[in-house]
Parts: C-alpha cells; structure tokens; sequence
C-alpha cells in the first residue's frame, strides 16, 4: 500500500486536488493522508465538502503574519514533524502557491518523493506574477512527478533540462471539478434576475495590474449594458476587498450590473455555465469556461494559458476602457465571432486527469492525453 499525503493551502489548490483525492481515497491500494497548510480553512471548506474529505492534519497559521517570510518559514516549520511522522511514499503539491514551494523544499530536504500537479505553466517573468512565477519553477526542480495539463508545458520542462519520464500529459484537474459541480437544472435568484438577458460573468483578482485598472473596467461595463439592452452583468466581488466601495460607487443605481458577494464553488461553476460569455482577470477561469462552450475575454496584457488563445477560446485584451468596450460589443454583435470562439476544441482537459494521475502513480503507466482531441463536456444531466 503507497502512503500518499497531499498538502494545500487555497481555495484553487483544492479545487484542483479534491477530484484526485477523491479517486485515491477510494482504492483500496493507497493510505491518504491531507494536509491543510493555509490561514483559513473556512474558505476551502466548501471545496472539501463536495467531496466529503477532512483534512488529517491542519497546520497552525491563523495566528501567523501573511508575509511571505513569515509564510514560508511556519509551513517549513510545521510539515517538517507532520512528514517525519507519517514518512509518505509521495508528497502531492498543487500548483504555484507558497505552500506548495515551502512543501516541495521541505520533501527535498527529507528526501520525500514529489508530485506536481498542473506543472510546465511559465511566463518566464520571476516577477509576474510575484511569487507564483518563481514558486512554480522552484517546486518543478525537485518534483519527481510533474504532471502537466497541456504539451505546451511538457515542453517548457523539457527546455529546463527536466527528465522527460517524469513528465506526464494529464490534462487539467480543474476540468475534473465542473463533472462533479455543474447541473443542467441549477437555478439560482440571481440567475432569475437574468433569465431573459444574455448574462456576462465579471471577475476581478485585484491584484497587480487589474488593482490599479478596475475603475477602467466597471466604466467599460457600464457603457456595454447602457448600449445593449439585452445584456445584464453579475460581478462576484470579495466584501472586505479595499476597492469594493469604489466599485459601488461607480456602479452607482445602474439596475444592470449585480455586484455579489464572492460564490460558492458549486454556484459559481453554474454560472459561468449559464453565461454567455466571461469577462476576466483569472487564470483558473481560463481553464474552466472553454469545457463549458463560453468565450473569455482575459483582462491581462498576458495570460499564463496560451494553450486557449492559440484554440480560439481566449481572447487577451487587456484593461483599456475602449478596448474592452470594443470587445464585448464584438462578442455580442458579431455571431459569427462568438460562434467560432464558444466551438473551439477545449485544450485543457476531458473531465478524466485525475484519473490518469491515479493510474500513473499505481502504475506508473505513461500518459499522453491529446488536446487535440478535446471539446466541451457534456453536462446534460
């Protein structure tokens, strides 16, 4: 029997694990053991109800400083006993996060195997984005499994001097999640609210460019639904975030435009999957809407996906005010457009990566899932 422990610490990290976790917990083969190494674990337990998995393990960081500095020597500090205790077979780690570089130098220093999901994603910028460019390259140094969504990260890992058998084409375990999250009978009051117009999704990180932009944004979307009767706006934004009164204030009495609390996993997949298109600033969104047939506008002046840009299902605008005007008036205006962006092939995944991660770490059995053969899942259930 293989030990196998992953450690998280966000609200994507889960999203992205808990379909693995749910497979390896079900097979009689391996010991699974999870670790929580966030601040707070209330924002990923939405995330590990769906699956019903409770963490073995959650480190003591709510009463640590967020400073990376400090993050990263309390995770150091606090696997260090939790793996000299349970002495995994493998260590799974997700992604670009703090955790997952402070866990994979602490396997390393302990000598501990290590698993990288959703590895090979570069800007080949250290600095953008800060820290999670350099935390990625970082974890792929020492990873004994780097399990990559797409080819095009195979090959980023190949061009850093990786040993290629230890890289894997999974697709991304993000796609894995909507199987499990979208309903084709979901309703939701909001939703009501815009039963009879052409719904756009806004979402906003707040962070780096998009932070000091985003008044460029509400003003774009508020001449978008001045211009198009049919089209209402529901903008998901955190309460506590320090630029939310500023969006209400530019919102203003607009009747359009919905600004919402953050939503629920559950909810928030069922929404994009009743939008007709997603105007955005994240990457995992990015991921997730081209399994789902909806075209994203990517509010960046780059994206770390360039694997949707090249199969037509992104489109990277930036955050100019008439830029992004332009752009959604196309989508909406330009059938033709939207039809060609919402029927391209899906080139992150078919619902099935962790699967295939599963059966590689039983098996060892190579994978070399073809993009090429994607398209949007089937969610008629």
């Amino acid at each position: 029997m293989k030990k196998i422990m992953a450690v998280f610490a966000t609200t994507p990290e889960a999203i992205k694990l808990c379909p693995l976790l749910d497979i390896l917990l079900s097979k009689k083969e391996f010991e699974v053991k999870v670790c929580f190494s966030g601040h707070q674990i209330k924002e990923v337990q939405q995330v590990l109800d769906i699956y019903m998995i409770e963490p073995d393990y959650v480190l003591s960081m709510d009463e640590r400083d967020k400073d990376l500095y400090d993050t990263t020597i309390a995770i150091l500090e606090e696997i260090k006993s939790v793996l000299k205790s349970e002495e995994p077979d493998l260590v799974l780690v997700q992604g670009d996060s703090t955790s997952s570089f402070a866990t994979s130098l602490a396997c390393f220093y302990l000598d501990i195997p290590l698993g990288h999901i959703e590895a090979g994603l570069r800007t080949y910028n250290i600095h953008s984005p800060y820290p999670e460019e350099y935390n990625r390259q970082a974890v792929s140094i020492s990873a004994r499994y780097n399990f990559v969504p797409t080819r095009k990260a195979k090959v980023n890992l190949i061009k850093e001097g990786r040993d290629p058998s230890s890289i894997y084409i999974t697709g991304n375990t993000a796609v894995d999640v909507l199987r499990k999250t979208i309903r084709s009978d979901y309703t939701h009051p909001y939703l009501e609210w815009a039963n009879t117009s052409r719904l756009i999704i806004l979402t906003s990180t707040c962070r780096g460019e998009m932070k000091n932009t985003l008044k460029n944004v509400v003003n774009a979307i508020k001449r978008v639904v001045d211009d198009e009767p049919e089209v209402k706006v529901i903008f998901p934004l955190h309460i506590d975030t320090d630029e939310r009164g500023a969006v209400e204030e530019e919102i203003g009495s607009n009747d359009k435009i919905l600004l919402v609390p953050p939503l629920p996993v559950n909810d928030f997949h069922n929404f994009l999957n009743k939008s007709y298109f997603i105007l955005t600033d994240s990457e995992g969104i990015q991921v997730e809407a081209p399994s789902l047939g909806k075209p994203v506008l990517v509010m960046k002046e780059n994206t770390e996906r360039p694997e949707g840009v090249a199969a037509g299902n992104l489109k990277v605008i930036g955050t100019n005010e008439e830029d992004i005007v332009r752009h959604c008036k196309w989508l909406l205006n330009e059938p033709a457009l939207y039809n060609k962006m919402s029927k391209s092939l899906n080139p992150y995944g078919d619902g099935y990566a962790s699967d295939r991660i599963a059966d590689i770490i039983l098996t060892g059995r190579r994978w070399e899932w073809n993009e090429r053969s994607s398209s949007r899942l089937d969610f008629t259930r």
